[in-house]
């Protein structure tokens, strides 16, 4: 049992970006930092994240990178006019790491890689060349926390209690941490298995501090087909994890407000994801949200005009089948031709016009988002109007929030990354002012004694 608990300086709770960032900064300041985290090592959402190609941020113009983050534009603009962007390259250059600037606009380091970064980081937390060394602490799951009702400011202001698992000994252990100041970057809910597991939401709500649910966002969707829930045996089969390229998807949002959007995505044997729903994911789950479901159209030949496909399609076809027709006139085939066929009626398939209209718009009908822990990212968090501008909790004073924690969702290619960052810095500036303050009013204190 442990007799005196440690007092220490600031706790942050979570390894991930937004937590090593608000270590960092703090650090710098000459704050003593200790890093606790659940995982046996850091940043593993953040690995795997990169493993295809770590998108580190994004190269287009601040005013509409900025503008990415819907109802939370507001409140991050602060945070990102800070830090943003063209800082997140510049602090990766300088732990050596080369960035550059994909066909998409997209930034990445040179080597793709997020081990390289992530190595260099852990260095200069560990081995700063000014400031003081992070202490970090793995197995340490946070599983509830205590305000401390302290005699003076500059004494610790929060009880953390942890469970520690230890390879020596496989019985976990409670150990009881107080801190001065606190910052809490416990990730979403998705991805549970590397660490963000949502589950700071019950007791943090019982502290007081407001929570919208935590929503899938950045996902895939469940489909109705036309026969029933989802995709036919037939089609899951033979088109499960094949591509759509060079398609377009239109949708309307739940403001009435239509959208348009090129690019490619996955059949999968649920229903669809991949990289263009994704982008439309936020306003497709709030119409299930609100409606039941969601309708997204597809033109299967975004290149071509409606006349031009009815042309194509009207020309003699002879003996050949339809399907034979379509590849030679119009090289419509595989997984394009699969869907034509599960989602188009058989009799639509003997009117040319029909059928044209099918190709430029095939309409699929959204049930349900997947579940939370498949989702890239989440939705919802600790509420805005339940912080100060600080990120630090109007409920808990000395508790600060960061990261993906926090009422905000993006869509993927690098606004994720550069928000989480620049919301631990932005906690690690509130943490620096407080604990200066406090050391103020310990200091005036001791000048009033006798």
């Amino acid at each position: 049992m442990q007799a005196k608990p440690p007092v220490i300086e600031v706790a942050i709770v979570g390894a991930g970006p937004a937590g090593l960032m608000a270590a960092e900064v703090l650090s710098s300041m000459g704050h003593e930092v200790h890093v606790m985290d659940a995982m046996p090592s850091v940043g593993r959402k953040f690995l795997l994240a990169g493993r295809g190609g770590l998108n580190l941020t994004h190269s287009e113009a601040f005013a509409k990178f900025a503008n990415r983050f819907g109802a939370a534009n507001v409140h991050l603009f602060e945070p990102l006019t800070s830090w943003g962007p063209n800082e997140l390259c510049q602090w990766a250059e300088g732990l050596g790491v080369e960035t550059f600037v994909g066909t998409s606009g997209r930034v990445f380091p040179r080597e793709m890689k997020a081990a390289p970064l992530l190595r260099a980081w852990l260095q200069r937390l560990r081995h700063p060349a000014s400031g003081v060394p992070v202490q970090l602490h793995m197995r340490h799951r946070l599983m509830g926390m205590q305000a401390l009702d302290a005699a003076n400011a500059s004494q610790a202001r929060m009880a953390l209690s942890f469970e520690v698992t230890d390879l020596s000994n496989p019985l976990p252990q409670t150990q009881t941490v107080l801190a001065k100041s606190v910052v809490l970057a416990l990730g979403g809910a998705s991805w549970a298995r590397l660490g963000s597991d949502g589950k700071w939401v019950q007791w943090l709500q019982a502290k007081g501090v407001s929570i919208r649910p935590l929503q899938a966002a950045n996902c895939g969707f469940d489909v109705a087909g036309r026969t029933g829930q989802g995709w036919t045996p037939y089609f899951k089969d033979k088109f499960a994890g094949h591509p759509l390229k060079s398609i377009s998807i239109s949708w309307t949002a739940v403001s009435g407000e239509r959208h348009q959007k090129q690019g490619e995505f996955v059949a999968t044997d649920y229903g669809v994801e991949g990289s263009l729903v994704y982008a439309a994911s936020a306003d497709l789950r709030e119409s299930i949200n609100a409606q039941g479901s969601a309708e997204l159209t597809l033109d299967l030949m975004p290149d071509k005009t409606l006349a031009q496909v009815l042309q194509e399609i009207s020309h003699p076809r002879g003996s050949r089948s339809m399907a034979s027709h379509l590849k030679s006139r119009l090289g419509l085939q595989g997984v394009k031709m699969g869907l034509l066929h599960e989602l188009l009626a058989p009799d639509l398939w003997q009117s040319p016009a029909a059928l044209a209209k099918a190709i430029k718009g095939l309409e699929v009908k959204l049930m349900s988002t997947r579940p939370i822990d498949e989702a890239i990212s989440t939705a919802g968090g600790v509420t805005w109007d339940s912080l100060k501008a600080s990120l630090q909790t109007k409920a808990l004073p000395g508790v600060f929030c960061a990261g993906e924690m926090l009422d905000w969702e993006a869509p993927t290619g690098g606004y994720l990354l550069t928000a989480c960052m620049a919301t631990g810095r932005q906690a690690a500036l509130g943490v620096h002012q407080l604990l200066n303050v406090a050391l103020g009013q310990h200091a005036a204190t001791k000048g009033d004694e006798p």
